[in-house]
């Protein structure tokens, strides 16, 4: 029996380890370990998720329903794309899942092609069936358009020099004369957005979405300036339109500056773990527990700025419960800052081994990791 108490509470609060499995996969593969180790454990199994691929599930795992739509992925081909109805009546976009950039179709156009619209499609037929509160989930884009495509699909008009319609890809928005926003859906002044989102930078300039996000979704060294030029434009003439600043405000740079579009509507801002915990009643989960497990596929130093194991972590802290971190691999430069939050960091991985393994036994080396620190933790024989 363990000795510290006869019934020990583990709340297991993991993100997904990406390309391998989900945060449901992960929590269910640790909680496994953790019972076999103490099958008298009373686990809670929190799953999260910091506002990129996987949120969609996470915020879900305390009720609602998903939605299949029907929207234009980031290259305009249609395709169908997975929404989220909360219980409270309020919905769930996930921007990875629309616009994502592991989509081989949206990512099999040049970057300068690419539009949101799939995304303002998505609020629209949401809208119509009720809808007013949206959570926007901006991690994962493959897009660069300032948002211009989202606004398009809510009803925005853009036009060139001669009135011809343009569309929101960033290689039009640098021919951008005219923004209508006058058939802007009328419903939107009743909806409440909130981006759910880590990144607090601008929408243009050195620290902007082009410069610091576009080389990774194929935004080449030339383009930069050409690309964010054409953003600058555009925030010129949305914000000479609806008579409000927002390139400059934290979150602009967002998914390619998404965030700026929903800024431009008037959303709120919070970090996406942040938004996950307080979803799926974290803080409730830890009173009384007296462990909490969380992880994701790798930890480095960039885990303490609001990645999802950060912010478990700060909650069972807040609840006086001790953290410890189990992901799939932890940056060893990183172990003396991660020390400073979590009680001990670790690896499932056994000793060396390829990365297809890991990737295939990822479930089975969780929770052989989770029994050996369980056994630790309460002293199981």
């Amino acid at each position: 029996m363990p000795n510290s108490s006869p019934s020990p509470v583990v709340v297991i609060a993991p993100d997904s380890f990406k390309g391998s499995l989900s945060a449901q996969q992960v929590a269910q593969a640790i909680a496994s370990g953790v019972q076999r180790a103490c099958p008298g454990a009373a686990v809670r199994v929190c799953p999260m998720a910091d506002g990129g691929e996987g949120t969609l599930d996470a915020m879900l795992t305390s009720g609602g329903e998903r939605r299949t739509l029907t929207v234009r992925g980031a290259a305009g081909a249609t395709r169908e794309a997975l929404a989220g109805l909360l219980v409270d009546g309020s919905a769930i976009i996930e921007t990875a899942e629309i616009v994502g950039i592991t989509d081989p179709v949206g990512m099999g156009v040049p970057v300068e092609a690419r539009s949101t619209r799939g995304i303002g499609e998505a609020i629209r037929i949401l809208l119509d069936a009720g809808v007013r509160r949206f959570f926007v989930a901006l991690g994962g884009s493959s897009t660069n358009d300032g948002g211009a495509g989202l606004l398009t699909g809510l009803g925005m008009k853009l036009f060139d020099a001669q009135g011809g319609d343009l569309e929101g890809t960033p290689e039009q928005l640098a021919r951008v004369a005219r923004v209508d926003v006058s058939q802007l859906d009328a419903r939107l002044a009743a909806a409440q957005f909130v981006g759910m989102s880590d990144v607090d930078n601008p929408l243009t300039g050195e620290h902007g979405a082009t410069a610091v996000f576009g080389p990774q979704k194929g935004v080449t060294p030339e383009q930069v300036a050409p690309i964010d030029a054409a953003l600058a434009r555009f925030a010129d003439l949305l914000e000479a339109a609806l008579g409000r600043t927002a390139r400059d405000l934290p979150g602009a740079g967002a998914a390619g500056g998404l965030g700026f579009a929903l800024h431009m509507l008037g959303a709120r801002f919070e970090p996406g773990a942040e938004t996950v915990a307080t979803q799926i009643g974290l803080d409730a989960a830890l009173a009384g527990a007296d462990w909490l497990i969380t992880g994701e596929g790798r930890s480095d130093v960039q885990t303490l700025h609001g990645k999802a194991p950060f912010i478990a972590c700060a909650h069972a802290r807040a609840a006086g419960v001790p953290a410890t971190l189990l992901s799939g691999s932890v940056d060893p430069a990183a172990l003396p800052r991660l020390a400073e939050y979590f009680c001990g960091c670790f690896s499932p991985a056994p000793g060396p081994i390829t990365l297809d393994i890991a990737i295939r036994d990822a479930a089975r080396l969780l929770a052989n990791e989770a029994e050996q620190l369980t056994r630790l933790k309460y002293a199981v024989r």
